[in-house]
């Protein structure tokens, strides 16, 4: 491209070369351009603005700038985002780059011992954690190093060298939660591992080793296994001595400018671009809109929004996140998926034991905060939100915030809530010793809600929870309307229905209408079955920690919930959980190993949805030639898969670190 001229067409097909997949410009023509689209690199924008510059200064035969008016609308046409140049980074990339730290706050709870190191453990044996890596527990547990090991081994593999490998990454400092000493002394002994780390491949840091010229790429991932009442000490203590990579140049949280000095080692570079610093927040994030509120300005005071990964381990679950795929990559679905074709949509989770002893913990919160608000509430939004712009993290999030935002607030009559009480030798919520007598907190809940958008208008969606149930089930339900004027009589107890099954036993199935083998025209329902386990023999289905904890290492964001996500989901159950907290709800007691509460099936009845009579013919598991009929009550274990073996075989290798 000559100085003072516009881009000509053949400088046109070269970007284009450069840049496959984006639509070309037409810019050698003095006409409207055809086909104009928004272009996102920076490189073309760039030079575009240099070549409207230069002819807008230029005077060509008799005055004529004609080249002007075509450069003025590529350039309104023309819009740079940093969402469509973003990619997570590659798995292969970061082996090879990144020095990394994980640092496990409440490394003697059971959500570490039992989620964070397990899942932490699986990445390392199946290669997707830096080369480079170590893993310190921090916590008020008075131990060192080696106890905390021992106490790991118990949730690992037993006899099993890789797993002693991973052991030996592990390390542990005690230390208060509130005491800035502490995290001196831990910012310190980041530091200095990185500096070793980041020495020459020669020697591993010994003296006399030059260090990495370039300067190293660092992180930092701070898990937060911990109550959130001590997230903002917390976080403000990361911020002030663990945040620094290095030495600071003055901005930011990373040194760019200044070389570092390590003690007894030579002079380092500062850390090199990509570097991070990053936070996990386990659930729950506060107790109602009001207190999330408060938590999330005190945790931002600290730490922006793009440092921040909100886990929700439910947005880790395959067939959670094969949602997308689903609706927006399949016509088939995606078609019906609105309140022309769809009666109502059903979201299910059913566990079949009690409190066992953590009732303490769970009466704080109850079935509503625990499981509906954060879990199932990210379902429903995968379910019901527009098809985002890209595959960018912050537009799917601003399309789940959208339908979100849609939903009114729970009333009292769009509920019925549940206790269970002792059956069959079970014991009762209340029958917990940890449980305050008399507690009101609801163990069941059934909530009916609305998406007042052009979309779902007018088709309810119920989410169900609840502990001490007849089943273990995690599903949704998605009940299409009975076709107009049929032909074939009353279809109503036949409705087509697509059911995605999370647990146990993955499948996606569609129930539909047969005509039976013979000469009568009869008819049954059936299905369209994807049943994980029998489709995909020998492939592991990773934990959902796994995933996000290695997404989080990548910078991907989209399986995060975002702070206006958060609030948004809140302002749809507040009102009514200040209701139960008032008393001013009734609570339905229901027995151990039940379906819920009596009152549940009329309030689905009323919900639009229809009993279906469907039979399974269970040709291709474990028992074969064995024909299951199922009364379909929306609580029954319909589902393909339903205790089949996935997680058995080994992890589709998409790359290692």
């Amino acid at each position: 491209m000559g100085c003072g001229t516009s881009l000509t067409k053949p400088e046109v097909e070269t970007r284009a070369e450069a840049f496959p997949g984006r639509d070309s410009v037409a810019l050698g023509d003095t006409s409207t351009p055809k086909r104009m689209s928004r272009l996102a690199s920076r490189e073309f924008e760039t030079a575009a603005k240099e070549a409207a510059r230069e002819a807008s200064t230029s005077v060509g035969p008799n005055n004529s700038t004609a080249d002007i008016p075509v450069q003025k609308l590529v350039l309104e046409r023309v819009c740079s985002s940093v969402r469509d140049e973003w990619h997570a980074d590659a798995v292969d990339d970061l082996g090879k780059q990144l020095r990394l730290s994980i640092v496990v706050f409440g490394a003697s709870g059971d959500l570490a011992k039992k989620k964070t190191y397990p899942a932490l453990y699986e990445l390392f044996k199946k290669g997707f954690l830096p080369r480079r890596v170590q893993i310190v527990g921090y916590a008020r547990s008075k131990m060192c190093s080696q106890e905390l090991r021992d106490r790991l081994r118990n949730y690992l593999e037993k006899d099993c060298e890789c797993a002693e490998q991973f052991l030996n990454c592990c390390s542990y400092m005690p230390g208060e939660y509130d005491a800035s000493e502490d995290y001196e002394r831990l910012g310190a002994s980041l530091q200095s591992w990185e500096a070793t780390m980041c020495m020459g491949a020669r020697g591993g840091g010994s003296g006399g080793v030059a260090p990495l010229p370039s300067g190293p790429r660092l992180g930092r991932l701070f898990y937060l296994a911990l109550p959130p009442s001590v997230y903002p000490q917390v976080c403000e203590n990361i911020k002030i001595h663990c945040s620094v990579l290095y030495r600071s140049s003055g901005s930011g949280s990373f040194g760019r400018a200044t070389v570092a000095e390590v003690p007894g080692r030579v002079r380092l570079p500062p850390a090199t671009e990509g570097s991070f610093v990053r936070l996990i927040l386990e659930k729950p994030f506060g107790h109602d809109l009001q207190s999330s509120e408060v938590l999330a300005q005190q945790i931002g005071s600290f730490w922006p929004e793009e440092q921040l990964y909100r886990i929700d381990h439910y947005l880790g679950k395959e067939l959670v996140q094969n949602l997308l795929m689903l609706r927006f990559a399949n016509p088939i679905f995606g078609a019906f998926f609105n309140r022309h074709y769809i009666s109502n949509i059903q979201i299910t989770f059913k566990e079949p034991f009690g409190t066992e002893g953590r009732g303490g913990y769970f009466d704080q919160y109850g079935i509503i905060r625990d499981v509906i608000q954060n879990h199932l509430v990210q379902v429903l939004a995968l379910l019901t939100m527009e098809a985002p712009v890209s595959l960018h993290p912050d537009d799917i999030r601003d399309e789940k915030v959208k339908v979100l935002r849609c939903i009114a607030p729970v009333g009292v009559a769009d509920s019925v809530l549940g206790q269970y009480v002792a059956d069959k030798g079970q014991p009762g919520y209340l029958d917990d010793p940890t449980v305050p007598p008399g507690s009101r907190t609801p163990t069941f809940a059934a909530v009916r809600l609305l998406v007042r958008n052009e979309r779902w208008d007018g088709v309810p969606i119920v989410i169900k929870a609840g502990k001490a149930l007849n089943e273990r089930l995690a599903a949704v339900r998605i009940q299409l309307r009975t076709p107009a004027a049929s032909i074939f009589g009353s279809l109503e107890h036949m409705r087509n229905e697509l059911v995605i099954r999370f647990q146990p036993g993955e499948a996606i199935y569609a129930k539909m209408v047969v005509k039976k083998p013979g000469l009568e025209m009869d008819y049954e329902m059936s299905e369209l079955d994807l049943s994980y386990p029998e489709r995909y023999k020998g492939i592991v289905i990773p934990d959902a920690y796994e995933r996000l904890i290695l997404d989080c290492i990548r910078g991907d964001q989209q399986h995060f919930v975002r702070r206006d996500e958060l609030r948004a989901a809140w302002a749809i159950f507040t009102p009514l959980l200040h209701a139960v907290d008032a008393g001013a709800v009734q609570i339905h007691p229901y027995p151990y190993g039940s379906r819920g509460p009596a009152a549940v099936d009329p309030f689905i009845t009323e919900s639009g949805y229809a009993r279906t009579d469907y039979t399974w013919q269970q040709h291709h598991t474990t028992s074969p030639h064995t024909t299951t009929t199922i009364n379909n009550n929306n609580n029954s274990t319909n589902c393909p898969g339903a205790g089949g073996n996935a997680g058995n075989g080994k992890l589709p290798q998409a790359g290692k670190l």
